[in-house]
């Protein structure tokens, strides 16, 4: 998207050490005089990883200091968090006018395959977006929309039901990384992914394959284990691999044994 617009994408890298968030001296080290846009999302895809209030307030510092800058903030995982409330950015008053907010109902409504989402913004953004979005799609299904309302009208009971479901596995598969040895995990604060560190790994042959980096040893899980990751490369670290705990406790459980037992048959 950011090529499309003849723009150039500046990547701003945190750790697991630091649950995958930035600080503000990053972020100020990244800024230049082009610097146009800030992205991120929290509850973030693919670290599960979610900004406090202070957090986010100390990154705003920072936004004031370069009012040229916009700040799109993805908060599609808005409702599967474990932490008290869900904080966004657009609270702060200094930067509200510059907040672009994206959201939809596929994750909290379970409505993956409806296609369904929304933004928030300035009336002369969102004006703006709106002459877009006729010319891309046109309009969204009429169907869905009803369904849409329907999910905003029923409450969030089923969404918390949910969301306490999510941190029981989350637990679960958090104990089950753990055991593995030589990899990195952290404990994500929502959505329904970790994101381990496995580089520890990569260099280690099996059957005279060696397996260098987070894709070939995703392909070496899926081929010996049967089970699918992805490769960290498609999020910008290829130091990782991304796991999803949206199923069911047995089939996790399954997932991750499979998982150790398969990296523990990688040889120097």
């Amino acid at each position: 998207m950011v090529k499309l617009a003849e723009g150039e994408s500046v990547f701003v890298n945190a750790t697991a050490e630091q649950d995958f968030k930035i600080t503000p001296e990053q972020l100020e080290a990244a800024i230049t005089p082009k610097s146009k846009l800030f992205m991120f999302s929290s509850p973030c895809n693919p670290t599960g990883s979610v900004y406090s209030k202070d957090e986010l307030a100390a990154l705003v510092k920072v936004f004031e200091k370069y009012p040229q800058i916009y700040i799109l903030s993805d908060e599609i995982y808005e409702h599967i968090s474990y932490l008290p409330k869900h904080e966004s950015i657009a609270q702060f008053e200094s930067v509200k006018n510059r907040v672009i907010i994206i959201n939809g109902f596929s994750k909290a409504y379970a409505m993956t395959g409806w296609r369904i989402g929304y933004t928030a913004s300035n009336k002369e953004l969102a004006t703006a977006f709106d002459k877009m979005q006729g010319q891309i799609t046109s309009g969204t299904c009429s169907i869905t929309q009803k369904a849409g309302v329907a999910a905003l009208e029923g409450g969030l009971l089923s969404v918390e039901e949910m969301r306490v479901e999510f941190k029981k596995r989350r637990d679960l598969v958090y104990g089950l990384l753990k055991e593995i040895p030589n990899i990195k995990v952290n404990l994500p604060d929502g959505a329904f992914y970790f994101f381990p560190d496995v580089s520890a790994y990569f260099g280690k042959q099996y059957n005279g394959k060696v397996y260098k980096d987070a894709a070939e040893l995703s392909i070496y899980l899926l081929e010996e284990a049967n089970v699918a990751v992805v490769g960290g490369d498609s999020f910008g670290d290829d130091n990782c691999i991304r796991l999803s705990y949206a199923a069911a406790e047995d089939k996790l459980k399954e997932a991750v044994k499979r998982i150790k037992e398969a990296l523990a048959k990688l040889e120097a």
